[in-house]
């Protein structure tokens, strides 16, 4: 069973192969999506992220699940020397880390109801449990950020989750919080991790530091990437190679 909705801006695609899958609880996580949505989105008037900002809520009054979000920002931001930041121009924008944040949650409320073979992709981030219909790994493309058309690599993943940072759908819009320009040395980082929210907030990291990205990447255990620079150059983490078949 899948479907794919428009949320957040994004479709959001829910594929579950257990043959006991039924509507109602694909209708459930897609509710659940658009709760992040109107809770989080920082284009939404009357969103929490927009009460934040205009100062219509303070940061010590905001609900448990914005705590979370913004306790991992926080903690983010460590882990990257900085290099992760969600606030631009003086305002909150926690999209680098909620977009897995939800999808692991979305995938965690799948196991509960018994789930043992699904993917959910969001924007590009996904997040896979199981096998596919084939019974076999899930198979995720990479696509050419020159040419979005093409897939230019494909892993094979059982349970893990992949996030990829880079201009594909927005133009240039993530911003180096250290020399406040946007790197140009590299067009797109992929990350994968046994979970998507650490895949998608260090994507996000990592893209910002341009070439030391990989390096970044490298030293970290449980993450892998796969990184494009300007001149259409791959290079990737010692541990990539294992996804290949």
């Amino acid at each position: 069973m899948k479907q794919t909705k428009i949320i957040m801006g994004m479709p959001i695609t829910i594929e579950i192969v257990d043959r006991n899958a039924t509507p109602d609880d694909l209708t459930e996580i897609f509710d659940y999506f658009f709760r992040v949505d109107k809770k989080f989105s920082p284009f939404k008037k009357n969103s929490e992220v927009s009460r934040i900002n205009n100062h219509m809520v303070s940061i010590t009054e905001v609900s448990p699940e914005m705590r979370q979000i913004l306790d991992m920002c926080d903690k983010t931001k460590k882990e990257t020397q900085g290099y992760f930041d969600p606030y631009h121009n003086g305002k909150f924008d926690p999209s680098g880390i909620v977009k897995g944040w939800s999808i692991k949650n979305a995938s965690e409320k799948l196991k509960e109801k018994g789930y043992k073979n699904f993917y959910i992709e969001a924007g590009g981030d996904i997040q896979v449990f199981g096998k596919n219909q084939k019974g076999e790994k899930w198979r995720v493309g990479i696509r050419n950020p020159f040419n979005k058309k093409e897939v230019i690599k494909v892993i094979f993943l059982t349970d893990g989750g992949v996030a990829t940072s880079g201009e594909y759908e927005r133009g240039e819009h993530i911003y180096n919080p250290h020399s406040k320009t946007i790197q140009k040395e590299i067009v797109s980082i992929t990350v994968v991790s046994s979970n998507i929210l650490n895949a998608d907030r260090f994507a996000t990291a990592a893209f910002v530091m341009g070439n030391k990205g990989i390096t970044f990447l490298e030293k970290q255990k449980n993450l892998e990437g796969y990184m494009i620079n300007s001149k259409g150059v791959a290079t990737f983490t010692s541990g990539f190679e294992r996804f290949n078949k």
